[in-house]
């Protein structure tokens, strides 16, 4: 199929409409805050995301003429996104892509945009909170438990113990001792470590350029961000990219 007069069509309807694609990185965010086990952040989200659907704002391309199959192809390409991350972060492959039949099927059987809608919430919603439960299922204390999430729902900015301390109420020296004892990690690692798993899923699955990543993840410059993923992953985040781009998808 030629697809160069279609696509032609299509930008130049775009443009006449004054259609404005959504934030790619904003999208994939969403998705990290799913695998992350963000709960709160996902829901939060939603509702401006929910909103800003039905009020024909949000940015979505047009998958089907007909609204309510169109959204139903929306909730499918979501679902396929977020159980391939979920799974790279820990998640069963049985456990996730059987969630992901789950919601299809019932969005296949929804009567209403509404239904399809509230469908997309309780997917991102049920496996964020899985994923939380999988973060945290070698930890004991409620201390670690809550530093945990705070370093997950935090990723896009620098962290310190002092800092995490700080929120769980410890002292610092306790703190990190408490949580390489029961991480079996260096606070530090634990954050470097997860920071890497998030950008090698942003580099294996989005277009996002190298520059966007690294300040998404709270890197001052690109090459300070590239220094700390060759000393994780051995290779630059390029040489990453060329090996594992879409390999999943």
């Amino acid at each position: 199929m030629d697809t160069d007069q279609m696509l032609d069509y299509r930008l130049y309807i775009q443009r006449e409409e004054e259609f404005i694609r959504a934030d790619h990185v904003a999208e994939f965010g969403q998705y990290n805050k799913i695998k992350n086990g963000d709960v709160e952040g996902v829901a939060n989200r939603f509702k401006i995301a929910r909103q800003n659907f039905l009020d024909g704002h949000d940015g979505r391309g047009k998958l089907s003429h007909d609204p309510l199959r169109n959204v139903v192809y929306h909730l499918v390409a979501s679902a396929a996104v977020i159980s391939r991350l979920c799974i790279d972060g820990g998640m069963d492959m049985n456990t996730a892509y059987t969630l992901s039949d789950i919601y299809i099927n019932k969005a296949d059987e929804a009567e209403s945009i509404e239904q399809v809608m509230d469908l997309i919430a309780q997917m991102q919603i049920d496996y964020a909170t899985r994923m939380r439960e999988i973060k945290k299922s070698d930890v004991i204390s409620i201390h670690v438990r809550r530093a945990i999430d705070y370093i997950y729902n935090n990723l896009n900015r620098p962290l310190s113990v002092k800092e995490l301390a700080e929120h769980v109420s410890l002292n610092p020296e306790y703190f990190s001792r408490l949580f390489a004892n029961e991480t079996g990690r260096k606070v530090n690692d634990f954050i470097t470590e997860a920071k890497m798993k998030t950008a090698q899923n942003m580099l294996s699955y989005s277009k996002f350029g190298i520059l966007d990543i690294s300040m998404s993840l709270g890197y001052s410059s690109q090459s300070a961000f590239s220094t700390v993923f060759k000393n994780y992953c051995g290779m630059t985040p390029k040489k990453f990219r060329d090996l594992n781009s879409g390999k999943m998808l």
